[in-house]
Formats: structure tokens, C-alpha cells, sequence
């Protein structure tokens, strides 16, 4: 999952030289009808997710500006830390262009704007060119009524691109929350479990929790799908404009899937709310669906795999991010004893 935003980590490849970044930008310049720039000014991006980010400033002839996020998407991008952090079986660098090109430009849901791509795979070359969003990060908003916003985005979101989900897993080259799927997980957190120096305790935890995922698997597979982000935490929402009417523009679409919308729910709701406000939030996006509808078992059962899905995630030496990081294990076997699997 996504490094927490401004988490700096080590990478392997050099960036490219600036005629190489010009000579990929400005045909994706001119497909959106925008003219060469006269300059362009790059740094580090203030804030940094799993893959390099740089921070562009075009000045264009007369002056005017246009400031864009450069982020780089092969695997050999990547530093050791990253390559631990992030399971190589999800990645694909194409998915994140071709989420943005093929599904958010077109829905006008608000994320950021789409300026192009360059997919090269022999030349090793995954490139994305989007708009860089002034904002705050969601987890930085203390506000609820700003989390209910984006909850009601989120539903918005997944409702619209739900209706028509036969196009989208090509074009968007999503990933399939399909019955392997679910169970790859549980597999890797009973591998993890059993690794040279964890308890015996957290295994035997992890085999009986896996023995009731199975059932939990048959329902979760059952719920409707939609396109969902796949890492919709806090720390990958922006939120910008004036509080009386922000604008939600979540980025790091790396992992959007065809899968419950209730799975992206879990993870805006992870962490320690309260009833209360969890109920809100969830409010929220329960409003946002329209006719639609939900249970609370449905959402557990979203909770359930999400937790299984942490447990699962990487090797026990890797340390999960600050803003995902709690018990996973104790939160998968309340919810599993909660839904009496």
C-alpha cells in the first residue's frame, strides 16, 4: 500500500534527463491542446507515495503557468525499502494512466486532471503526468463534516462508474477481487505467520481466523461490484478549495480494482472513531449510492478482509506506515467472532 505522504524512500533508477522528460511531455502537451512550454522547472514533489514524484512548473509563452505531478511507475523505480513494502504481484504500470485516461478524465469526478502519459514497457518507461492538486491531506482535516464529504464522493464515485463495470476492468486494467484474490491473502498472512521468530500464539490466531475467512469469502464474493481506488485512506485524499465547498481529488489510483465499493469504506473508516462518527461517515456515503443499499454485516465483512488483506500485506520485518499501522490481528478476530463465521 501507499507510503504515507511526504515518507521519502530510496530509489534505484535515475530520473530522466530534461530533454528526455520533454521529449515525453509535450506530445501529451499537445493531445490536450496545450502548447509546448518555453521552460520547465522540476523538483522533488513535496510529498512522496511508494513511486518517485517530481514537481513540474511550465512557463509558457506570455507567461502563464501550469504546474503538474511527474510520477514514474516501473518496478525498477522503486528502492529496497519500497520493494519489501509493496507485494509484486498487484503492480502494474499501466493501470494508474490507464485508470485516469479511460475512467476518472471522462466521469469528471473531480480528481485530478489527466495531461497524459508514456507507456513504454521495452524501454522500461511508465510515466504519468497529472494536475498538481494544492491541498491538505484528508488524515490532516480534524473536521468530520470534510470526511463526510469525501465519503459522499466516494459514493458518488462508485455509483457512477458501477454502471457501467463490463468496460472498465480492460480499459482500466483493474485488478479482480475474484475468489483467488481473497484467498491469496489469507495464505500469505498464514506464511507470515508461521515465519522463523513470530509466536507460536500468532499462528495458531491466524489458523483459526483462516478457517472462518473461508466462509467469509463465499459472501464477500457474493456483494456487487464497482471500480474502487483500492487504497482509499485518509493520507491519499486531498482536499482543496474553500471549506464551504471543497473539492475531494484522492490520487495514487495504483491499486483500483473491480470489487465491492464497501472495501474503499473500510479504509476511510479505519482507525479509532468513534461510533459515532464512524456511523456519520458511513452515513454519508450510504446517502451518496441514491436507491442503493448495504448492510451493516457487508461493510463488517469489507472491514473483515481489509484487516485479513494488512496481515497479508508484507513480510513480518516490514513495519506498515504510521497511518495504517494498528492491530489488524485483534481488529480480523473481533470482526470475525462479530459476524459468527
Amino acid at each position: 500500500m501507499s507510503q504515507p505522504r511526504g515518507h521519502s524512500v530510496g530509489l534505484v533508477d535515475a530520473p530522466p534527463s530534461d530533454a528526455e522528460l520533454r521529449e515525453a511531455l509535450e506530445p501529451a502537451l499537445l493531445e490536450a491542446g496545450i502548447e509546448a512550454p518555453t521552460e520547465i522547472r522540476r523538483r522533488p514533489y513535496e510529498y512522496r507515495t511508494s513511486f518517485p514524484l517530481e514537481q513540474l512548473d511550465l512557463i509558457f509563452e506570455g507567461g502563464a503557468k501550469l504546474r503538474l505531478v511527474f510520477k514514474r511507475l516501473d518496478w525498477d523505480a522503486l528502492g529496497e525499502e519500497a520493494k519489501l513494502a509493496k507485494p509484486k504481484f498487484l503492480h502494474d504500470p499501466s493501470r494508474e494512466p490507464a485508470v485516469y485516461a479511460s475512467l476518472l478524465e471522462p466521469a469528471a469526478l473531480g480528481a485530478p486532471r489527466y495531461f497524459g502519459s508514456l507507456i513504454d514497457p521495452e524501454g522500461g518507461r511508465h510515466w504519468l503526468f497529472v494536475e498538481l492538486i494544492e491541498g491538505r491531506e484528508l488524515y490532516q482535516v480534524g473536521d468530520r463534516a470534510l470526511w463526510e464529504v469525501a465519503a459522499g464522493w466516494l459514493g458518488t464515485m462508485h455509483l457512477r462508474l458501477g454502471d457501467e463495470l463490463g468496460r472498465h476492468p480492460a480499459s482500466g486494467h483493474l485488478l479482480d477481487y475474484d475468489r483467488a484474490h481473497y484467498g491469496r491473502w489469507i495464505e500469505r498472512a498464514l506464511a507470515f505467520a508461521r515465519a522463523p521468530g513470530q509466536p507460536k500464539s500468532r499462528a495458531q490466531s491466524l489458523d483459526w481466523l483462516a478457517a472462518r475467512y473461508e466462509p467469509a469469502i463465499d459472501e464477500l464474493v457474493a456483494m456487487p461490484k464497482t471500480v474502487i481506488h483500492g487504497e482509499f485512506y485518509a493520507s491519499n485524499v486531498l482536499v482543496a478549495g474553500d471549506a464551504s465547498d471543497p473539492r475531494v481529488c484522492p490520487v495514487d489510483w495504483e491499486l483500483a480494482a473491480s470489487a465491492p465499493g464497501l472495501i474503499d469504506l473500510a479504509a476511510l473508516i479505519s482507525g479509532g472513531w468513534s461510533e459515532e462518527d464512524r456511523e456519520a461517515i458511513v452515513s454519508a456515503y450510504r446517502s451518496a449510492l441514491g436507491g442503493a443499499s448495504f448492510s451493516p454485516r457487508q461493510l463488517d465483512l469489507a472491514r473483515l478482509h481489509l484487516a485479513v488483506q494488512w496481515l497479508g500485506w508484507a513480510a513480518p520485518s516490514w513495519t506498515p506506515p504510521a497511518g495504517q499501522r494498528q492491530d489488524w490481528l485483534g481488529e480480523a478476530l473481533a470482526l470475525a467472532e462479530r459476524l459468527e463465521l
